[in-house]
């Protein structure tokens, strides 16, 4: 199955990177590029998302890009991450 978040991101002050997802309760996303961080916030959406499956099955509601609010330097890009519900079924 196929997930999209919104993730929000922004450069430090050290020129690294970090993010977070605003649907998705205490997950974040750092790197030293902006791959980084764009790898590290699939990661970890993915993770968050394995976790919530497992336990409720209850995932929260997708904002619209359009209707986070930004703070200055702060950019948004959808998160997506494809999970297996079933073990097996590709082998």
């Amino acid at each position: 199955m196929h997930f999209v978040y919104p993730a929000v991101f922004r450069q430090t002050e050290e020129g690294g990177y970090t993010g977070y997802f605003p649907d998705l309760e205490q997950c974040f996303a750092k790197g030293d590029t902006l791959d980084e961080v764009l790898n590290d916030a699939i990661a970890e959406a993915k993770s968050w998302i394995q976790v919530e499956l497992e336990d409720t099955f209850d995932l929260p509601s997708v904002s619209h890009p359009n209707d986070l609010d930004l703070k200055e330097g702060e950019f948004v890009r959808n998160i997506g991450v494809t999970i297996r519900l079933t073990d097996g079924w590709d082998e």
